[in-house]
Formats: structure tokens, C-alpha cells, sequence
């Protein structure tokens, strides 16, 4: 990809890794670059040390900031203020937990992050697994749970804040509201710089958070970090999204800065302290100990190496993490080296969504030769014993089941896709509706695997003693919910398979065939003029529903 004059957005651009991808981008020319971060000062900081840049002034540097894992309204806030409040709860829980409708996907930060600037190239070096295994369910669930052995009783407020720790709803809305912006964007390209969680060491890992080696907090960032590499792979087979990689790399990351000044840990300065008088090991611990130590006045100074987030580390420690053996370095200059070059399509092999693609196993001619034995079985056992085999509700969703009882209905009362092409809605709503008041063993088959059937009136239905989908609670009845799960006797049901078979006759049947070439994907079974329904439920999904697969 050309990046002289695209637009890009760094999140977490004004950190290590962020400002070295920037510092190589601007001789590139990009037409403008967002460098954003989590504080306002930070991502001027980085606009400042930018701007004096040789190649600075070709481009144009744009500061942005927030958490964009929260709300626009919520850009000066911290998630933890929040959850110390009903508002702040309800408000987290309702992203993490509630409905999933375009409504929802545009009210966060990111999504207007996203679409303000419409970024063609998106670089994300936000460290995303590290932000949510951070917030630590394993000390929320045992404080939880001394809370009630101690013969307490948890509050509303306290399962609320628990229920806000849980990483995996935390990761997948962020996927995919990250997923919904970009596309609605039109963003091209997304790069993530991700992370092992464990700077590529094993489980035996020595560097971790406790005396428990490696610490749960330090295995739930792993496997954060893992499982997002996995969405990203699903990311990148999605239709009409950007084209997605992973740069994640295996080492300690450094440096930013060594000099000598004033200690900070997390963003605070250290007290120096003293202590002359001893205390008994036995009571020198506990909530009502009184230490007998002294502030000197001053805070802590030193030497330090500054690695960016991952802190300032002394010599002692840099030279222990970077020993032989232990977690080694790379530099942020080397990850930015690789970034550009995957930008560019020079490809470097440090991908890891091109790396599980490639590792991955996926359809094959044998399998492809095998189905039609499958079906060609599985029709003559129909013929044998006398039934229909269309839907169990096992496959999912209740769209699905839908979907192929519909068509069957079909098949049973016009002749080929020919004739549905023409068919008359009013009329056959009244043949299906008669065909099911007739035929109790089809009527049975649907309701008995939990999907009503709603009549050609649209106001009664028929179901059994459990339905796959329900109406939502609190919300008026409508007859759109069919759509999701329900057998839809309606005329404008048989109206919008009337068009489907249309869009099938055009695309399937009508496609050129093979003394054409190869570049037609045909199906012998869907091409037959014959109403299977299970070619045009997913015909449904392939194409209506933009369910198709793009990688084979």
C-alpha cells in the first residue's frame, strides 16, 4: 500500500512502540497522522516531539485522546471512577452485556474516533490485553467470596463491579465494535501490534506479579492476548473488511530514555522512607500494624532505563531482562521496521494473522467429493422411509431452520425455481397455511424442535412448550421477529422469497457454465432448477445475509 497521502490514526501513538512507527511514517508522507492516546498529555507530547521532525511539515500531526473502550462523553474519565458509581455501571454493563444494534456500536469512542477521521490505514498499538487482564477477576472473585464467607452478603454494586472484570465480553465488544467502525469507515488497512503476554517466555516465565510464578493476572494477559489474535484472524476472513495483521513481538521492548532523575511508578513519585525501629516478625503485619517508619522528605532518584509502558527498570533489573537467557530485547525501531514493510507488502514473515492462515487446514477435494456420497445417502434414505429430513435446530441460528422449512414449503408447492420466480404471494400464503393445517407430521417437525409458525394473519402463531426466539421483554410485539427464527406464513414472506428465487435463477442458475472456465463457482445440485433447500438457505446466508467465506 502506498502511504504518501493517506490518512492514518496510531492508537497508542504517543506511546514507545506508537512513536517509533510514527518517527519511520512521516518521511512517507502520509496526508495526516492522529497520533492518539489515553491522556490528553500525552498525545501532545507526542505531537510536540513529532512536529520537530525533519519531514514534520508535509504532514498534518493531530493529537487525539480518550479511552476507547468507553463513551465519548466519558473522554476525561477513568473506568475505575466509574464503576464506583450506579450511573458508571450501568453504563459499562449495558455496552458490555446489553442488546448489539448499530445504535449501540456508534456510541462508543472509538467508533466516533473512527468515523470522524476515516482513516484509511488504522495502527493499533494500544496494549489491549494488558488494559483488560489488568483489572484483575481473580482478586474481585476472592474478595467476593470472603465477603460471603465472612457472613456477608454481597450488594448489587459489588456484582455489578465483579461482572465488569470479566476480560473475554470485554475483548469480543471491542472486536466488534472496532470491526463495525472500519467498515463503516472504509478503513483499508489494520495493524496491530500485539503481544505474548509474556515477552515470549514460557510458563516457567521468572518476571510475573507475585510469588505465584507465572501469576494468574500475568496468564489472564496471555491469554487475552491470545485470544484476540484469534479474532483477528476472524477478522481478517470477514467480507468488505480492512485488510488486518498482527506484528507481536516475543522480547522486552527498549528503550525510550536512560538518564538520572526522579523515580515514578505508575505516573507517582516514591517517598523515601526510613525506618530505625525493628518490629516482631510475628506482629509486624496485619491491617492494624503501626509502622514506625519515617518520610525523609524527599522522593526516590536514580538511574534508570525508561521502557515506556512497561516502566522505568533499573540497571540491576534492565541488565537481568535482558541477560542471555531471560526475556532478551528488541528495539521499538525493529518492530516499526516491520510494520512499514507489511504496510508496504514487503512481507517480513512476523505476521501472525498471515501466519495462521497459513497454518491452518481448510476445505479440501476430498471432503468436496465426499458430500455429494453424503447427500446422494442421505436422499435415498429420505426416499426409504418416507420423510423429510430439513431441520433440527442443532446447526443454528433459528434463522436457519427458518430458512429451509420455508423453502421446503416451497418445494412442495410450485414445481422448480421457474416457477417461484412468478408465484403469486396471496396465493400460496393460503397454500401453505392449507398444507399445514393438513399436514401434521410438517407441522410437528417445525414446532417440535422449538420454531413457531406464524400465520398468514400476522397476529397468531403456533409453537411448541419451548421456541428458539422470543420477543424481546418490554418491547411491543411485531412480526419482524419471524425474520429470526420463525416459520412466516405471511404474504410478504412468499413476496421476499419470489425475489430470492429471482436473485438465484440470476446468479446461480443463469451463471456461465463450465465450457466457460473455471471462474464460476458451480454446484451441480443448486444449478438443477430443482427448489433444495438447503442450496437456497445458503444462498440466503452466502449472499442476502453477506455470510460468505473469502479464504478456502
Amino acid at each position: 500500500m502506498d502511504i504518501k497521502g493517506r490518512n492514518i490514526l496510531l492508537m497508542g501513538g504517543s506511546g514507545l512502540v506508537g512513536m517509533a512507527i510514527a518517527r519511520e511514517l512521516l518521511p512517507l508522507t502520509p496526508a495526516r497522522l492522529v497520533v492518539a492516546a489515553l491522556r490528553q498529555d500525552e498525545a501532545d507530547a507526542g505531537v510536540r516531539e513529532l512536529s520537530e521532525h525533519s519531514a514534520a511539515s508535509e504532514v498534518e500531526i493531530v493529537p487525539e485522546w480518550g479511552d476507547i473502550f468507553l463513551r465519548p462523553s466519558r473522554r476525561e474519565d477513568a473506568r475505575r471512577a466509574m464503576l464506583d458509581t450506579d450511573d458508571g455501571r450501568a453504563e459499562i454493563l449495558d455496552d458490555l452485556f446489553g442488546d448489539l444494534h448499530e445504535e449501540d456500536f456508534r456510541r462508543s469512542l472509538l467508533f466516533e474516533m473512527i468515523t470522524r477521521y476515516r482513516p484509511e490505514i488504522i495502527i493499533d498499538c494500544v496494549n489491549t490485553a494488558t488494559a483488560i487482564a489488568y483489572q484483575d477477576v481473580f482478586t474481585s472473585a476472592a474478595d467476593i467470596r470472603d465477603l460471603i464467607r465472612g457472613g456477608g452478603t454481597p450488594t448489587i454494586a459489588d456484582v455489578e463491579a465483579h461482572l465488569a472484570t470479566l476480560y473475554l465480553p470485554q475483548l469480543i465488544r471491542h472486536v466488534q465494535g472496532l470491526m463495525y467502525a472500519m467498515r463503516t469507515a472504509q478503513t483499508e488497512f489494520y495493524l496491530k501490534i500485539g503481544t505474548s503476554g509474556t515477552g515470549g517466555m514460557g510458563l516457567n516465565v521468572p518476571f510475573t506479579h507475585s510469588e505465584e510464578r507465572p501469576s494468574a493476572t500475568l496468564l489472564s494477559k496471555a491469554s487475552v492476548a491470545g485470544a484476540h489474535s484469534g479474532l483477528m484472524f476472524l477478522m481478517g476472513r470477514t467480507p468488505g473488511g480492512p485488510v488486518v495483521k498482527e506484528v507481536k513481538p516475543t522480547a522486552a521492548v527498549a528503550w525510550k530514555k536512560i538518564t538520572y532523575g526522579e523515580v515514578r511508578r505508575a505516573g507517582r513519585p516514591i517517598p523515601r522512607v526510613d525506618c530505625l525501629e525493628p518490629l516482631p516478625v510475628t506482629s509486624a503485619f496485619g491491617e492494624d500494624v503501626e509502622v514506625l517508619s519515617v518520610e525523609m522528605g524527599e522522593n526516590l532518584e536514580s538511574v534508570f532505563l525508561d521502557a515506556g509502558e512497561n516502566g522505568l527498570f533499573s540497571l540491576g533489573e534492565f541488565e537481568t531482562i535482558s541477560a542471555l537467557g531471560m526475556m532478551e530485547l528488541i528495539t521499538p525501531e525493529e518492530i516499526a521496521d516491520a510494520v512499514i514493510s507489511e504496510l508496504a507488502g514487503r512481507p517480513t514473515g512476523r505476521d501472525i494473522v498471515g501466519a495462521l492462515d497459513a497454518a491452518t487446514m481448510g476445505p479440501t477435494y476430498r471432503a468436496g467429493t465426499m458430500r455429494e456420497a453424503a447427500l446422494a445417502l442421505m436422499e435415498r434414505l429420505e426416499d426409504e422411509h418416507g420423510v423429510r429430513s430439513v431441520a433440527f435446530e442443532m446447526l443454528g441460528p433459528p434463522r436457519l431452520s427458518k430458512l429451509l422449512f420455508e423453502a421446503d414449503i416451497l418445494r412442495r408447492l410450485v414445481p422448480d425455481i421457474e416457477a417461484a420466480c412468478s408465484l403469486d404471494p396471496e396465493g400460496i400464503s393460503e397454500q401453505a397455511s392449507r398444507l399445514l393445517e393438513e399436514d401434521s407430521r410438517l407441522r410437528s417437525d417445525i414446532i417440535s424442535i422449538g420454531i413457531p409458525i406464524l400465520l398468514a394473519d400476522g397476529e397468531r402463531l403456533l409453537r411448541g412448550p419451548w421456541v428458539s426466539v422470543e420477543p424481546e421483554r418490554d418491547k411491543p410485539f411485531s412480526p419482524e421477529w419471524a425474520n429470526r427464527g420463525w416459520v412466516d406464513l405471511r404474504p410478504t414472506s412468499w413476496m421476499a422469497w419470489r425475489q430470492r428465487c429471482n436473485d438465484f435463477r440470476e446468479r446461480v442458475m443463469k451463471a456461465r457454465g463450465p465450457e466457460h472456465g473455471s471462474g464460476v463457482d458451480l454446484d451441480v445440485r443448486s444449478r438443477s432448477g430443482e427448489i433444495r433447500a438447503g442450496a437456497m438457505a445458503a444462498f440466503v446466508f452466502r449472499f442476502e445475509d453477506a455470510g460468505e467465506r473469502t479464504k478456502r
